[in-house]
């Protein structure tokens, strides 16, 4: 059985200015087809287009529901012979992210001593311990 992944993108709310198009009508779906071609030339199949409620705040304390229409696309997920298929979002963990698996962008790099020029500091591993603070620790 095929599985898809499907992609939704807002429609266009205005027509942009496209040259030699005249008339909000003919630049609206000219807009449009450009759009689609887009993503059909990445695999994407239209679908269909949705109008769907969207709550939003209004001042302090008051709300205002808009409506926003929406391009449903999708395309077909190619699975690999040898693999296993792939569990769904849900089941993939993806709403409560692991941030174990990464690495932090601010964690210090061990790789190097940066205190002394090269060739006089002996290089540093997360394993293996700070030869300064050995010192320290031996006081």
């Amino acid at each position: 059985m095929p599985r898809y992944e499907y992609k939704v993108v807002p429609a266009p709310k205005k027509p942009g200015k496209i040259k030699g198009v005249k008339g909000t009508e003919n630049r609206f779906a000219a807009q449009l087809a450009t759009l689609m071609n887009t993503h059909g030339s990445e695999g994407w199949e239209y679908q269909r287009t949705d109008t769907l409620p969207c709550e939003s705040r209004q001042g302090l304390t008051g709300r205002a529901t808009t409506f926003q229409n929406m391009l449903v696309f999708r395309r077909e997920i190619k699975e690999m012979a040898d693999e296993s298929p792939a569990p769904p979002v849900a089941e993939k963990g993806l709403s409560a992210p692991d941030f174990r698996a990464t690495a932090s962008p601010a964690a210090p790099d061990f790789t190097a001593s940066s205190r002394a020029p090269e060739g006089d500091a002996p290089e540093l591993t997360p394993d293996a311990p700070d030869p300064e603070r050995q010192d320290i620790a031996a006081q």
